[in-house]
């Protein structure tokens, strides 16, 4: 069996043990590292609950994402009915700055703008809206403010590479105005994702470059 044989296994069987999917409808191909998941799921959720699956399998270091969501009867909501539970969620949420972000919906995808002060309130605000009955999909716009002062972000992430595993020899970061830049090499395609949070954490981060391969 050849390594994307065996890559596409593990997805399959990664998927497969995966509770939140139905993987009878997704198809899986891989090739040199590359996973491409294709076939239908019921809910905006599972769709991006499947490329995590994915992502999570040793080996691949890529994943291309062409599932389709098909709503049942059941699930499908208005528009309005849709921002409404949206901002409803939103205004519920603790770690999202009260009237930060604004939300539109067109046809079931909903997309948010607005400014939070740091990154995890952004990946809050997509992972609320994201399990709503009738959203087919999430396009997060929204804007991290500059810091009054960045100029200590490259230190302050290398210091917090090296508390880990990262070896200082192996990973470069550079920053201007708050654009973080990695560089080097990790030796997984995990250590590469645990590298970019790693630099999302840092007070004053606005955009994160990853320049990080997998060696």
């Amino acid at each position: 069996m050849s390594h994307d044989d065996q890559l596409q296994q593990a997805v399959l069987a990664e998927l497969s043990w995966e509770p939140s999917i139905t993987a009878a409808h997704i198809g899986v191909t891989a090739k040199d590292g590359v996973v491409t998941l294709t076939g239908h799921v019921e809910s905006f959720a599972q769709k991006h609950a499947t490329e995590a699956a994915a992502r999570r399998v040793r080996g691949v270091d890529a994943v291309a994402e062409e599932i389709e969501v098909r709503l049942p009867v059941e699930t499908r909501r208005s528009d309005e009915e849709i921002a409404a539970a949206a901002i409803d969620r939103l205004a519920w949420d603790v770690s999202i700055p009260s009237d930060a972000i604004q939300v539109t919906v067109e046809q079931g995808w909903l997309t948010l703008t607005g400014q939070v002060d740091r990154h995890y309130q952004q990946e809050a605000a997509e992972q609320d809206v994201r399990r709503l009955f009738g959203v087919v999909g999430v396009s997060n716009r929204t804007t991290i403010k500059a810091a009054v002062s960045a100029s200590t972000i490259s230190n302050d992430i290398m210091h917090a590479l090296h508390r880990s595993w990262f070896d200082p020899k192996t990973i470069g970061v550079s920053a201007r105005d708050g654009r973080v830049r990695l560089s080097g090499t990790a030796p997984s395609s995990y250590a590469r994702r645990v590298a970019v949070a790693t630099a999302w954490a840092a007070p004053g981060t606005t955009e994160v470059v990853n320049e990080i391969v997998i060696a």
